[in-house]
C-alpha cells in the first residue's frame, strides 16, 4: 500500500451518516472499491475511490453544493 491514508468502514459510515452494514454491502457487491484485510482487519477504502463512488451516484461533496447555490 502507498502512503495514502485509507478509510475504515466506520469512518465512511460516520462521514455519510449511514449504517456500517450498508457500506459493507457496497464493498461486498463491488459497488464501492476497497480491500479486505481479513476478518479482523476489515475493509479499507482509498479516499479517491470513495469520491468516485459518490460522484457516480450523483452525490457531490457538500462544499460543491454551496458553490452551485446562487
Amino acid at each position: 500500500m502507498d502512503d495514502e491514508q485509507w478509510l475504515t468502514v466506520q469512518q465512511i459510515a460516520e462521514r455519510l451518516q449511514m449504517h456500517e452494514q450498508t457500506i459493507r454491502k457496497w464493498l461486498r457487491t463491488g459497488e464501492l472499491s476497497g480491500v479486505l484485510l481479513g476478518d479482523k482487519g476489515g475493509w479499507r477504502v482509498r479516499p479517491r475511490d470513495l469520491e468516485v463512488f459518490l460522484r457516480g451516484r450523483g452525490w457531490a461533496p457538500q462544499d460543491e453544493h454551496r458553490k452551485a447555490a446562487p
